[in-house]
């Protein structure tokens, strides 16, 4: 197998470092494996990353109508807008109550891919987690993997538990928002070649949820960035002080089970504080869950901060508490780790794997229990200060054994090149790639195959030209399987 540098592309429709753990995902690897050697391409939707200065890192914006922006929300595209078929296919959906940025964005990644004419050179494709349409042809030019962090299908029937039956407009609009994608991604998941993910757990849950061969699957692993989450000895822990990371207020994370857990504790430890990295989302119910217990004195929302002021609030704090119901990985548990705070974690999804079993690097309680959180968190308020400090020491040093961006990038290397000699094999041997694709995405790809092939011109004029034909051809289909 040759080790020659490979020139890689990474997709991500969203490519904000700070939106959470994809993001984070994009920004590290792309970085380690530049310092691998290799040539790495972003291609990323908005909101774009902020990738690590490095000569072999190239950032390509795939621009959107970008609907879910903060200051421009939902807002009405021009007429030049909506002659574009794709961009007419985003707001359409996006009006009609879906999420439509993972489809969109891989239907530009593929007209952009086709309008390079044979030009772009790439020895693989990866793709973070889009699972968009797109990538059924893309695969068919060049070797592609993909990573699921975890089946998002986990999100949807925690955030269906989470509304009481008589509520059905809320449930109603749980269904379409997750339906408006999910079987779209369940669909090309099927169809791809390789699947990558970050732990065991979500290994098993995306071959019993998407129904993936487990021999088309390859857990990698995460990493942590350990330039920013380290200890601060210069900083005093402050006495009685919770610390929670909140990326994302929906009803995966667990927060109503550590705010009542918190209430229940204040009754013995008045003094006890909380503070959440992130903010409460209106319709959440959060911020109404706080005032009901009483909690509006002891909660601090910080808002969206930087990273390493995460890591300085992880420092001054006493207890690090990760609620979730479920974890794909759970970048919040490993980072408190490598900066050396006791942790209080659930075992939702892969935290079992982050954390530990043993007990000497962290307590693990039951999800979705207040009760359950609460005697973890007790029992690490009650143990020594040194007991504590000796958990931490032991955090840090599982995460700098097991959890480096360094390992994981040379295991994503490892899949890479194992697929892309696959595929030199089977085309030695005459075989052509198989794409398990719905029926209606078969049709429309012949018919635009078919338009594709009447064009003239100059190369270049017919690449745009087969772009154009066949992204509008593809952009309105009901992918659905």
């Amino acid at each position: 197998m040759s080790e020659k540098p490979l020139r890689i592309c990474l997709l991500t429709y969203r490519g904000n470092p700070r939106s959470g753990g994809q993001g984070i995902y994009v920004r590290l690897l792309s970085r380690e494996l530049a310092a691998l050697g290799h040539e790495v391409e972003v291609w990323s939707g908005p909101p774009y990353p902020d990738l690590v200065d490095d000569p072999r890192i190239r950032l390509v914006e795939l621009p959107s109508l970008d609907l879910w922006n903060e200051q421009a929300l939902f807002r009405t595209p021009t007429f030049t807008e909506l002659r574009d078929p794709i961009n007419r296919a985003e707001w359409g959906r996006t009006m009609l109550g879906g999420f439509a940025e993972p489809r969109t964005f891989t239907l530009r990644a593929l007209r952009r891919y086709l309008s390079l004419n044979g030009q772009a050179g790439f020895d693989i494709i990866h793709d973070n987690q889009c699972l968009g349409i797109g990538l059924l042809e893309l695969q068919r030019l060049v070797p592609l993997a993909t990573t699921i962090h975890h089946p998002i299908t986990r999100d949807f029937r925690l955030a269906l538990a989470s509304v009481p039956s008589w509520n059905l407009y809320r449930r109603f609009n749980l269904w379409r928002w997750f339906n408006s994608f999910l079987p779209m991604q369940v669909a090309v998941a099927r169809g791809l070649e390789r699947v990558l993910t970050i732990s065991h757990a979500s290994a098993r849950d995306i071959i019993d949820d998407f129904g993936i061969e487990r021999s088309r699957c390859r857990m990698v692993g995460n990493g942590i960035n350990l330039d920013v989450f380290h200890p601060r000895p210069e900083i005093e822990r402050k006495p009685d002080h919770l610390i929670t990371t909140l990326s994302a207020d929906v009803p995966l994370k667990g927060v109503s089970y550590l705010l009542e857990a918190l209430a229940e504790l204040r009754k013995e430890r008045p003094t006890l504080q909380l503070t959440v990295i992130g903010s409460p989302r209106r319709e959440s119910g959060t911020a109404e869950l706080v005032h009901r217990l009483g909690l509006e004195s002891a909660v601090h929302f910080t808002g969206r901060v930087q990273d390493v002021e995460i890591a300085r609030r992880y420092a001054e704090s006493t207890v690090a508490v990760v609620s979730s119901l479920y974890e794909g990985f759970g970048f919040p548990a490993g980072e408190a780790m490598a900066c050396e705070i006791p942790l209080v974690s659930t075992r939702g999804g892969a935290l079992p794997e982050v954390v530990g079993e043993g007990g000497d690097t962290g307590v693990l309680v039951e999800p979705g229990s207040a009760r359950a959180l609460a005697a973890g968190i007790r029992a690490m308020l009650d143990a020594t200060p040194d007991a504590r400090k000796n958990m931490g020491k032991a955090a840090r040093a599982r995460v700098m054994a097991n959890f480096t961006w360094r390992r994981t990038a040379e295991r994503h290397v490892e899949v890479y090149r194992e697929l892309i000699a696959e595929r030199a094999h089977a085309r030695g041997n005459g075989h052509k790639t198989q794409v398990v694709a719905p029926t209606s995405w078969r049709r429309k790809r012949k018919r635009a195959a078919a338009a594709a092939v009447k064009t003239r011109g100059a190369p270049a004029e017919q690449g745009r030209a087969a772009a154009s034909a066949l992204t509008e051809a593809i952009a309105g289909v009901d992918d659905r399987a």
